[in-house]
């Protein structure tokens, strides 16, 4: 379990963060759900019951398509996009998908080398983007998640107000929908575009996630 917990300790806190961050924010949002309820004269509901709310599903849905927006995006465009001086940034000279040589797959595959990159074919093609289309993929049932959890919301807060309902593709055009995918987006484009450009003149030393603490400004895809 030592051996386990330390060979997997990154990925084991952030799965403890995540955990009770939801924890935290289904507590918050149950209690946020009664109060509002009372103020409206409405029945509370048991935590049990918001858990399967479409509210509690919308706002957590609303965080996870943007987020998974965001490394799709950028898997897709560290690809051909590089940026003089961050560690984030492939070399200045390695644009592009590079060669089957660089990436060992093929005949360049090596005794290690998972199967898929050793077989060729449509295989090897299918891993060779599998990151990103896995990534895609939940950012596209997330985003559909909150459109559908988003939409039974707001058709909910229609009829509590005597306001028609709206479809499902009416709700796809609507402001409410798009103010709240858009909120999302341009804070996890601004996250991204600020962490490449402060690593390029500021360090933590130890971390990957950036470059020595004692490498030149312009030195690119290097890290610490």
């Amino acid at each position: 379990m030592r051996r386990f917990a330390k060979e997997n300790g990154l990925s084991l806190v952030f799965l403890l963060f995540f955990v009770l961050a939801v924890a935290g924010q289904a507590f918050s949002g149950w209690h946020d759900f009664n109060d509002e309820a009372l103020a409206h004269h409405e029945t509370t509901i048991s935590l049990g019951r918001y858990l399967t709310s479409s509210a509690f599903g919308n706002a957590l849905l609303e965080n996870w398509q943007s987020e998974y927006l965001q490394f799709t995006l950028y898997i897709l465009l560290t690809v051909w996009f590089l940026q003089k001086g961050s560690p984030e940034s492939k070399q200045l000279d390695e644009a592009g998908s590079e060669s089957d040589e660089d990436q060992r797959i093929g005949e360049h595959a090596e005794a290690g080398s998972p199967r898929w990159a050793r077989t060729g074919g449509l295989r090897t093609r299918l891993y060779s983007n599998s990151l990103v289309i896995v990534m895609t993929v939940i950012w596209l049932l997330s985003w559909f998640g909150q459109s559908v959890t988003g939409w039974s919301t707001y058709n909910s807060d229609q009829i509590t107000h005597h306001q028609p309902e709206v479809s499902w593709l009416g709700y796809l055009g609507s402001a409410d929908f798009w103010q709240a995918t858009l909120q999302n987006w341009q804070s996890e484009f601004l996250a991204i575009g600020s962490m490449l450009v402060f690593s390029i003149y500021l360090r933590q030393r130890g971390s990957p996630e950036s470059k020595p603490v004692g490498a030149p400004h312009d030195e690119t895809g290097s890290e610490g």
